[in-house]
């Protein structure tokens, strides 16, 4: 039997592309969190059996649970290459899909209030690919994110819609978005580290704004579907809300994630976009629209915002993969907006 593992598996991303896992195959997949903002498996998996010591069984013993730091769990399994297979009695050589969500995450608010907490991502990027070009597995998806774009390029008097070869490791890679977007472009520099020099198959992908139906409150798309749910006026936006970002979902991400897996292994990264730009004010009139009602808008102008406008430029991945997002902005907005009038009538 294969097993795969998936780090930060019990955040936004990692719950949607764990279901994924095990809609694909019959594989077994062991999922690491420490559960700061994730959400406990028993909340979105089913069939909890009995513990396998400290692991946590799910899905008729296919998802095992680890929780704690993944750094830890690093530690142990640098130390002897079969650690998880001698604790926990496993019969598995080497993992054959490795994906790495752990990291410290959170809107915009986190990303700013408190950069050097984030700057910790450098560090579990650092211990995670020592210890892959040591386990060599199969495969590994290294997802690092727009914010690993050159700010310059996302001002309010000069944006452009940014394209893969805006990050040139090999000449001018300008400055990225804060300590998380440094983390992110240091993680695809051990990427390509790993596939050039220890024969690892890594791809990387950079989302833009991903959302969905069951995303944390913190980002900005969930929270205002949640305020239009409520038919909030005056509705209270950070900014002017005229910045503006490219918005995916979650469904279209995952796809993407896969399809750079299946075809990338030399480290390099591809966008994961629609490649529209769209301002939070546009936003908030598609959710309110949704509620029937046309709110005086207040906007924050204390809050952090951070850059003026964010998108992708998707002719590469169009033109050599044939990718595009299936799932219209209005449509992903309405699942989103349904989720949030459920949830406000509980």
């Amino acid at each position: 039997m294969k097993y795969h593992l998936v780090s930060g598996a019990c955040g936004f991303v990692g719950r949607n592309l764990v279901k994924r896992i095990l809609s694909m195959n019959t594989d077994r997949v062991i999922i690491v969190d420490n559960l700061s903002t994730g959400i406990h498996p028993s909340k979105w998996l089913t069939n909890q059996t009995e513990n396998i010591k400290d692991l946590e069984v799910f899905e008729n013993d296919r998802v095992l649970f680890f929780n704690g730091d993944f750094r830890k769990l690093l530690n142990a399994m640098t130390e002897d290459q079969q650690y998880l297979q001698k604790t926990y009695d496993l019969a598995f050589d080497k993992f054959t899909d490795v994906f790495h969500f752990a990291a410290i995450v959170g809107g915009r608010a986190k990303i700013d209030g408190d950069p050097m907490m984030v700057a910790i991502d450098l560090a579990i990027d650092a211990e995670f690919f020592y210890w892959v070009c040591n386990h060599k597995p199969a495969r590994v998806m290294y997802p690092s994110s727009s914010a690993a774009y050159p700010i310059d390029l996302q001002s309010d008097t000069d944006f452009v819609a940014l394209k893969e070869s805006d990050i040139d490791f090999d000449h001018n890679l300008g400055k990225p978005d804060m300590t998380y977007g440094w983390s992110k472009l240091t993680g695809e520099y051990l990427a390509r580290i790993a596939a050039k020099y220890y024969g690892i198959s890594v791809a990387c992908v950079r989302p833009f704004s991903g959302y969905g139906e069951d995303q944390d409150l913190t980002y900005p798309v969930p929270a205002i579907a949640a305020r239009a749910a409520k038919k909030e006026d005056p509705f209270e936006v950070w900014g002017s809300g005229k910045q503006g970002r490219d918005f995916v979902h979650i469904d279209d991400c995952i796809d993407a994630i896969f399809l750079a897996m299946d075809n990338i292994t030399d480290g390099t990264a591809i966008n994961i976009g629609a490649g529209r730009l769209f301002s939070f004010l546009e936003i908030i009139d598609l959710f309110t629209k949704f509620a029937g009602y046309q709110p005086t808008i207040k906007p924050l102008l204390d809050k952090p915002v951070g850059v003026h406008a964010r998108h992708s430029d998707m002719t590469y991945v169009l033109e050599k993969y044939g990718w595009k997002p299936k799932i219209s902005l209005e449509e992903g907005m309405r699942r989103v907006y349904n989720k949030a009038v459920e949830n406000s009538n509980k």
